[in-house]
């Protein structure tokens, strides 16, 4: 591997879905966008009842003969021909699987069109000024192999993984998880901007109940405000004041209705 393909990682797409993607214009329809962002869903985190448990737990540091022997063991235990293969730097390469798992629509640049598997291949670059955009669902469960490098970190797999279906979200909206199954419970941890996937897969082993990586929406209960763009805080603001309106429509009717039974009693009531 020459030195460009060192800083960036390769990628192998595989599709586990072929739903299809539903796609609407954020410009011709502020309905649509609301559909998407509400002041409920966005703005207050409810918890989930049948939401995977979020764990921590520590990653040990491997000597390089420990890593050389985890290689080995790792590519004894593959029936396929994703490899690890030790550099002569002491870093390794390999191949790590992602699965999607975005429940909101992503947003790619107006002017193309939705991208398309082979799209994803080529690797548009991504639009640094995007003024007008499309929103549409990525396919459910969708599944990528990403060729990475051990030192790879987790931030750059996911803007690696936005770069190649051309959207323009802020990369600070998704996080990169990781999955286990142990003892009939799934357990999830959201990686740190700088962990290594790739150090992961190898330590587990290529087990995907031992580990898997998702990607899902950045949920961490605050709103960073910084990753939303200019049409959507405004969006936003729209919300919160139809929201406002109508809790005020009905405290104004709470109000006069009691005033209403107030005055009829006193009407009721005899003089004297």
């Amino acid at each position: 591997m020459g030195e460009a393909d060192a800083e960036t990682p390769s990628f192998e797409m595989t599709w586990s879905s072929t739903t299809s993607s539903g796609y609407c214009s954020q410009e011709d329809s502020d309905s649509e966008l609301e559909q998407y962002f509400t002041a409920r869903t966005s703005l207050g985190r409810r918890p989930r009842r049948d939401q995977d448990e979020l764990v921590q737990w520590e990653t040990p540091d491997l000597s390089q003969a420990e890593i050389e022997q985890k290689i080995k063991e790792y590519n004894g235990q593959i029936n396929s021909n994703l490899f690890m293969s030790l550099n002569k730097d002491g870093s390794y390469t390999g191949f790590i699987k992602v699965q999607l798992k975005l429940v909101r629509p992503v947003s790619v640049p107006a002017s193309r069109k939705p991208p398309s598997l082979q799209d994803a291949r080529r690797g548009p670059a991504r639009s640094a000024a995007v003024r007008r955009r499309t929103s549409f669902y990525l396919p459910k469960d969708a599944v990528k192999h990403l060729h990475v490098l051990s030192r790879t970190r987790a931030r750059e797999v996911i803007e690696a993984l936005l770069r190649k279906f051309s959207v323009v979200d802020d990369p600070r909206k998704f996080a990169l998880f990781e999955r286990a199954e142990r003892h009939g419970q799934v357990y999830l941890r959201k990686l740190s901007d700088d962990e290594q996937p790739l150090q992961l897969r190898l330590l587990a082993g290529p087990s995907e109940k031992a580990l898997s990586f998702v990607l899902k929406e950045n949920d961490s209960g605050e709103v960073n405000w910084d990753a939303f763009s200019m049409p959507e805080l405004h969006n936003f603001l729209r919300i919160l004041q139809r929201e406002e309106e109508e809790h005020l429509r009905q405290i104004q009717h709470k109000y006069s209705r009691c005033r209403q039974k107030l005055q009829e009693a006193l009407h009721a009531c005899p003089l004297g």
